[in-house]
């Protein structure tokens, strides 16, 4: 029964950190814990260039240990990224990573931060990044955020004196802190936006730096410390039943679509801070040493602090509502202090603690997850008092469209409940990422109004405030209307509450390749998100293009149902690219967006409106083969576009892989970071690599170097050696170097222009030693560096043949990149000699 109890215990205790959808439930620990932050002062922000670039020990350090309130500027949302848990790519993936980073700020106490920089792929120099970013945009989101949240430190996680030797990102978010840091606190500096804020100077700026910045440990020890502070961040807090870098690693285990879940770890761990500006610390320990983190550094603080350093000191553990008449009184106090920024924080937290120690649960929630503008929809009102404390609720408001005077007592844990009803005005915005409502360019998003720049999510626009009289003072407690709902084989849940377009439609495929003039049938999925929607569905297409019965109507009962519209379209007859739009017609309105719901268990579900668009691509393409075996990796999208230009595509469960099983396949395709993610291949690469020695044609896809089970010698029938080699500049100069070879030829001629139209980079990992077996097939390079010709290789081994490619056909194919399907086209035909028509799989 012992062992029940505490894994039971211990997953309530990370229940409060994983399921980010849920309200907080504070027990007297917790209580306590945000006491202690609430009693000190001070600030402090942590800045890098992507989701999980954060070093989260010293963020949960800051905020847990020191009680600071802590945040971290992540210049980029990762949009450039790659998922290994779902396909999302893209400004899909910036969303999913957003909302990562808020579960693991959720975890470690901190608040997050962005500016508009895109993280458009993977840069080799700051130059490059800085130019495509856009310099002094970024450069004023990050010197806006400062001023807004007013950090007395800034901690760099990269070193802005070594461009060129990481990620352009990395070291470009250092250079701009370290810019910014002088340029916040000057008001000839951006004084636009001196307006909507004011300038602050932080106290100190350090680097984050540690021996892996310094080449080595021995170099390391070795170096020059009078700057450098250390702390140790591996400290246990026993109120929490946790040490800190427990609950670092829970945060950084949010990151999920990188493939960041770990095993949390214990003991003594050191960080080093280098000072870059400021004064040094005469205390070598404490980053806000000799800064006022006291009550006294505010306006009227002095007598708040007076009141709330005494509620800490004689916190009742069993009781912590005999507080509330001081806590009370502090609110009060408050209330008349002229620091605008401290008096709005702390307001929040001292909110937050007189809810936690009456017990005080309050709840808006929707009864559906979403409605449309001009629509009424009831919410429910939820409020207990779980105390002795006198407690009447005054009021309730709603956006101010309903207001309900109430005067009802809270008694004792006696549930009050009501119903409201909001009226969504006709003219009310849909709910979408305030970063996606503007067309952006490579480099930046575009956010006209200047509140938003910096916020991790766009804001909630409906809430119920509740007005409360708590032993005779008036308070009023703002909640988010939210949807609560449960599953069967989940239990409670909470989402967002949505505003949506009445009606939606989208295409399946996000490209379509027509690989002759035969017409294709389109599915066109409209979803409707309101009862009784009626409407047309038009699709707006280029010239060129015919479709039979380009409008059609729609019909839809019930609200969340969809109908199904089939559209015959007709390619031109040579080759061309265009856009495909299904545009909605309903009440008057035109609607040319999908809504795409994002939906994993870590984060809350989000909604998001993209244009509804699907680019048509008329190919010339040949191929050889029909059936091809493909073995999923980390998640792309690659079957699917093979099947756009009419292969078999047959997904292989690992498990089942055997000699006899794959003889049936034409070809057989390793998805993306297959070896990384698939340990249980270690015990079938033996009956793949005899695939291919009895004739077959093996394309395995971009691993990473060294992240695989350590029983494999070799992913490949010869030495293949892995590197972090890359070409990242999309339109780099490719030369073919193997131009008799077959893959080349047939059964399409590849030429230069192939490369042309590519997205984002030529490719990534590319092999930097192999075996003479092996012909290299291309030649790329980024600009200023050697030639890169581990891009394609390809080898015979036995009757077979054995491709690996690290270019980024997950890219390329669902972007419609012509040349990249012929040359994939080709690759799969490698060692066949007639095309191919449809033929049936042999079992």
């Amino acid at each position: 029964m012992r062992k029940i109890t505490t894994l039971f215990a211990s997953v309530l205790l990370l229940s409060n950190f994983t399921f980010a959808q849920a309200p907080k439930k504070s027990s007297s620990s917790d209580i306590y814990h945000s006491l202690e932050k609430l009693n000190f002062l001070g600030k402090a922000l942590y800045l890098a260039a992507h989701p999980d670039d954060e070093n989260t020990r010293l963020i949960s350090y800051l905020s847990n240990n020191v009680k600071a309130k802590t945040a971290y500027l992540s210049l980029t949302r990762g949009d450039g990224g790659q998922n290994l848990i779902g396909t999302e790519l893209s400004e899909l993936l910036g969303v999913l990573r957003t909302q990562e980073l808020l579960a693991a700020r959720n975890v470690d106490g901190g608040s997050q931060f962005f500016t508009r920089a895109k993280d458009f792929g993977y840069s080799k120099h700051p130059n490059e990044t800085l130019k495509i970013w856009d310099r002094d945009l970024v450069l004023s989101d990050v010197v806006w955020v400062i001023r807004n949240f007013k950090p007395d430190v800034i901690v760099n996680r990269f070193d802005h004196r070594s461009p060129g030797s990481t990620h352009g990102h990395h070291t470009s978010s250092a250079m701009l802190s370290f810019e910014a840091f002088d340029l916040a606190g000057s008001a000839t500096s951006y004084p636009e936006q001196l307006s909507q804020t004011s300038t602050w100077q932080p106290k100190r700026l350090f680097f984050n730096t540690s021996w892996w910045f310094y080449g080595s440990q021995e170099k390391f020890d070795e170096a020059d410390k009078t700057n450098l502070l250390s702390v140790d961040t591996g400290i246990y807090y026993p109120n929490l039943g946790l040490s800190n870098n427990e609950i670092a690693d829970v945060a950084r285990s949010q990151h999920l679509c990188q493939g960041f879940g770990r095993l949390t770890s214990r003991g003594s761990e050191t960080e080093y801070i280098e000072l870059l500006k400021g004064d040094l610390p005469e205390d070598k320990t404490n980053l806000f040493d000799g800064i006022n983190t006291t009550w006294s550094r505010i306006d009227g603080g002095k007598a708040i602090g007076d009141i709330l350093y005494k509620v800490q000191e004689n916190f009742n553990f069993k009781n912590p509502s005999a507080h509330l008449p001081e806590l009370i009184k502090a609110y009060k106090l408050l209330q008349n202090s002229k620091d605008k920024d401290w008096k709005e924080d702390k307001e929040k937290e001292l909110l937050a603690i007189i809810e936690a120690v009456t017990g005080l649960y309050l709840e808006a929630s929707a009864t559906a997850a979403s409605a449309v503008p001009g629509e009424s929809i009831d919410i429910a009102i939820e409020a207990i008092n779980r105390s002795t404390v006198s407690m009447q609720l005054q009021a309730l408001e709603l956006n101010p469209d309903e207001v309900v005077i109430d005067g009802t007592p809270l008694k004792n844990n006696v549930e009050y409940k009501n119903t409201l009803v909001l009226n969504v005005p006709a003219s009310e915005n849909y709910t979408n990422p305030y970063w996606l409502n503007e067309k952006g360019t490579l480099g930046t998003y575009t956010i006209k109004d200047q509140e938003l720049i910096g916020k991790p999510e766009t804001p909630r626009p409906f809430h119920v405030y509740f007005t409360l009289n708590i032993e005779g003072e008036i308070i009023t407690i703002k909640k988010p209307v939210i949807y609560r709902y449960s599953k069967p084989d989940k239990g409670e849940l909470y989402q967002p509450f949505e505003i949506v377009p009445a009606a939606t439609a989208a295409i399946k495929d996000k490209v379509l390749i027509f690989a002759d003039g035969t017409p294709k049938q389109i599915t066109v999925l409209v979803k409707a998100h309101k009862d009784a929607a009626e409407g047309s569905v038009t699709l707006a297409h280029a010239i060129g293009w015919t479709i039979d019965n380009p409008t059609q109507a729609f019909t839809i009962a019930k609200k969340n149902d969809a109908q199904t519209l089939i559209f015959t379209v007709t390619p031109p007859s040579n080759q061309d690219e265009s856009y495909i739009t299904p545009v909605v017609k309903i009440n008057g309105q035109e609607i040319a967006r999908e809504l795409i719901t994002i939906n994993y268990d870590h984060i809350p579900q989000q909604t998001v409106l993209m244009p509804s668009e699907t680019k048509v691509v008329r190919l010339n393409i040949q191929k050889a083969g029909q059936h091809i075996g493909y073995i999923v990796g980390a998640g792309d999208n690659v079957p699917e576009s093979l099947e756009q230009i009419g292969y078999t595509v047959h997904k292989i469960d690992p498990a089942t892989i055997s000699n006899a099983s794959l003889k049936k396949y034409d070809a057989i395709v390793m998805g993306i970071r297959a070896y990384n993610v698939l340990p249980e291949l270690k015990f079938k690469q033996k009956n793949l690599l005899d695939y291919v020695k009895n004739g077959g044609t093996m394309i395995v896809q971009y691993n990473t170097a060294g992240r695989w089970d350590e029983q494999f010698e070799n992913i490949a029938p010869f030495d293949l050696t892995l590197s972090n080699d890359r070409v990242t500049d999309e339109n780099a100069v490719v030369t073919i170097l193997a131009k008799k070879h077959s893959l080349l030829n047939f059964p399409n001629k590849i030429t230069n222009d192939d490369f042309n139209g590519w997205i984002q980079e030529r490719g990534l990992y590319f092999p930097k030693a192999w075996d003479k077996a092996f012909t290299p097939i291309l030649g790329m390079h980024d600009e200023g560096e050697s030639e890169k010709k581990g891009s394609l290789l390809v080898a015979p081994y036995g009757k077979g043949t054995y491709i690996y490619t690290g270019l980024s056909f997950f890219r390329e194919l669902p972007a419609g990149v012509t040349g990249a399907y012929k040359l994939f086209a080709n690759m799969l035909s490698v060692g066949k000699s007639t095309i191919n028509t449809d033929k049936k799989l042999n079992d």
